[in-house]
């Protein structure tokens, strides 16, 4: 025989309160004594009650859910920067939806379907947005907030690291330890925070008059990295290599040290951007450009959440500094301590 649900009222009953008073002991931030707060929820457990998320949405107006779209769930630094999100929305009361879309997905095409989830706004952090889709989701109330990129002219908030400052000090960091000729392996080439870091590293180094910077493509991958060194080296010597993230610049040392026999930093040196997990391992010890994930995480949370109940917040673009962490994979000015500031 199927049990009958037990629902808010059975426990305003039993407690000896309002219906409502139930419903605030369970609603994030409502105003309600710890007296009521103790009484609603011994009488929970007694009666075996459990709140109703999508009845108090429909109430509400408001799911209290939140859609994250990544599309570069293989590379270490999304499932870390994953891992923040889901934790510091779970502390605000919110909860988080994961829409996965493959590399070559239009993120015009997937976005629907997160909205039919009725969720409170929208995170991407490895796709494009089109204007054109930014403005349907504005039309339906739904704020986007980009995180790790931009798109110019559409109606979505920004939060970024300082991409084209990382290239200019990394051609700085290189040039002024000597080294001849720089090269750069480049991410997937039509997004922001490629062309910004290519950007920043070959406009410095053709300021500063040195040799015109080489350049291969690697797509933001361990196997495109290999692969991309080798083409460099089939066709020039660079000493000095930056790559547009780490798990590229893994497959770059792999195979110099594999099979062109190269040394880092004695023939070559490596820097990369994320400063993932892996960069720190023995075999790699990699110098890498560290972003502030934690800050950037922060202020994507800040503005989505204040949108979501303030419609005219203004949008927000972010460019947030960056720094370097020093390990053994580059020749660098002996100046430079072990964790180095750009500002």
């Amino acid at each position: 025989m199927t049990q009958k649900r037990v629902t808010s009222f059975d426990v305003a009953r039993e407690a000896g309160v309002s219906q409502s008073a139930v419903s605030r002991a369970y609603t994030p931030g409502a105003s309600i004594s710890k007296r009521t707060r103790d009484k609603v929820e011994a009488a929970a457990r007694k009666l075996g009650y459990q709140p109703n998320a999508i009845a108090r949405s429909l109430i509400s107006r408001r799911s209290n859910m939140v859609g994250i779209v990544m599309a570069d769930i293989i590379n270490p630094f999304y499932p870390a920067v994953l891992d923040m999100f889901m934790r510091k929305f779970q502390e605000r009361g919110h909860r988080v939806m994961l829409f996965m879309a493959s590399r070559d997905q239009n993120i015009d095409d997937l976005l629907p379907q997160l909205l039919e989830y009725q969720v409170d706004g929208v995170i991407i952090t490895s796709s494009t947005l089109s204007s054109e889709m930014a403005e349907y989701c504005s039309k339906l109330g739904t704020p986007v907030t980009l995180f790790n990129r931009y798109v110019p002219d559409v109606e979505a908030s920004s939060i970024c690291c300082d991409n084209i400052g990382a290239g200019r000090s990394v051609a700085d960091l290189f040039l002024n330890s000597k080294h001849q000729q720089l090269a750069y392996i480049a991410g997937i080439e039509n997004t922001s925070t490629n062309k910004d870091r290519e950007y920043g590293y070959k406009t410095r180094i053709t300021e500063r008059r040195a040799k015109p910077m080489l350049k291969e493509v690697g797509n933001y991958t361990y196997e495109g990295g290999y692969q991309a060194a080798l083409r460099l080296f089939a066709a020039g010597q660079p000493d000095a290599i930056f790559c547009a993230n780490d798990i590229m610049a893994l497959g770059v040392m792999d195979a110099l040290r594999s099979e062109l026999k190269l040394r880092i930093p004695e023939d070559v040196s490596i820097i990369g951007f994320d400063d993932i997990a892996t960069a720190a391992w023995q075999g790699y010890r990699l110098t890498s450009i560290r972003p502030p994930i934690e800050r950037m995480v922060d202020a994507t949370i800040n503005n989505l959440i204040e949108r979501i109940e303030d419609p005219s917040t203004p949008l927000a673009a972010s460019i947030e500094s960056i720094e370097l962490a020093i390990r053994d994979s580059a020749r660098l000015p002996e100046h430079i301590g072990m964790l180095h500031s750009f500002e």
